[in-house]
């Protein structure tokens, strides 16, 4: 069944505390439109709907690329040992990776937990939502090839190296929160100054600025299409902050990126999940 709904259509610093949107909602594969208005609030087809509401389904249908070490903190962790082997030298270009399909689950779904492990560590991220073909692009006009901005949480096992890729870590299934939508890029303002808190269990655990990036937003964007095109769906992630809080079976951890919107998802024993519902 597809549905469709008029709604209002904000226009460009209009009001702080509202933001065009779109959206998929669970059993409906036609992304829909609406607006945000803070806190709680979706406004469709000229009426309000608390989003208690929806079932938000990723909202993304390109690759998630991540950028790794890009907050300073984050940096400076391993800043000491990048000129000893492995690494001999610090990086020159942004550090890649991949969260593959299998990552991907919707706003209020579980995340798995795997029966050998005991933690798994947050990553709340700033992702980049690409609106047309990137490639080559120059700082000056890089978020003119950006359709609006989400949250993922790069859920890992910890571990310390990055040398290699850390597949094993970071590819599991259900390791990949995003949503809960795609707010349109004029709605969000200066995408290099957005707070990013990360809660478990209502609890304030950690929190960071997107001010903080080593690569400002343009600046990633430029530099990762220097060597490779990014398409229309793709997702670029900006870097995971420093210090993010570790979370057990049970947990329910909740990640908000200012002007964005809050990503919710709880911890369950991968026994007590199947395709990210609660079996």
């Amino acid at each position: 069944m597809l549905v469709s709904f008029s709604f209002y259509k904000l226009t460009k610093g209009e009001c702080r505390n509202m933001a065009n949107i779109k959206f998929k909602h669970q059993g409906i594969q036609l992304m829909q439109e609406g607006l945000f208005e803070a806190p709680d609030s979706v406004m469709l087809d000229a009426e309000q709907h608390n989003i208690s509401e929806f079932n938000f389904d990723v909202p993304i249908n390109g690759t998630v690329y991540g950028a790794l070490l890009n907050f300073k903190g984050a940096y400076a962790q391993y800043e000491g040992q990048l000129n000893d082997d492995p690494y001999k030298a610090p990086p020159k270009a942004p550090i890649l990776y991949i969260k593959p399909i299998n990552t991907y689950i919707g706003d209020g779904e579980a995340v798995p937990m795997p029966q050998s492990e005991e933690t798994l560590s947050a990553g709340a991220a700033l992702a980049v939502v690409i609106g047309k073909t990137a490639t080559r692009l120059e700082k000056s006009n890089a978020l003119d090839h950006v359709a609006g901005y989400t949250i993922v949480n790069d859920i890992s096992i910890p571990h310390e190296s990055i040398y290699r890729p850390a597949y094993k870590e970071k590819a599991r299934d259900g390791f990949c929160p995003i949503g809960p939508w795609i707010t349109e890029r004029d709605s969000v303002g200066d995408p290099n100054a957005l707070k990013i808190s990360v809660y478990v269990n209502g609890e304030l655990k950690a929190e960071n600025n997107t001010s903080n990036l080593i690569r400002s937003v343009e600046g990633l964007l430029a530099d990762v299409t220097e060597f490779m095109t990014l398409y229309e769906g793709d997702v670029l992630l900006v870097g995971v902050p420093e210090d993010m809080p570790l979370l057990k079976a049970g947990d329910t951890v909740k990640v908000e990126v200012e002007g964005i919107g809050v990503l919710e998802n709880e911890v369950l024993d991968e026994n007590q999940v199947a395709g990210g519902k609660r079996k």
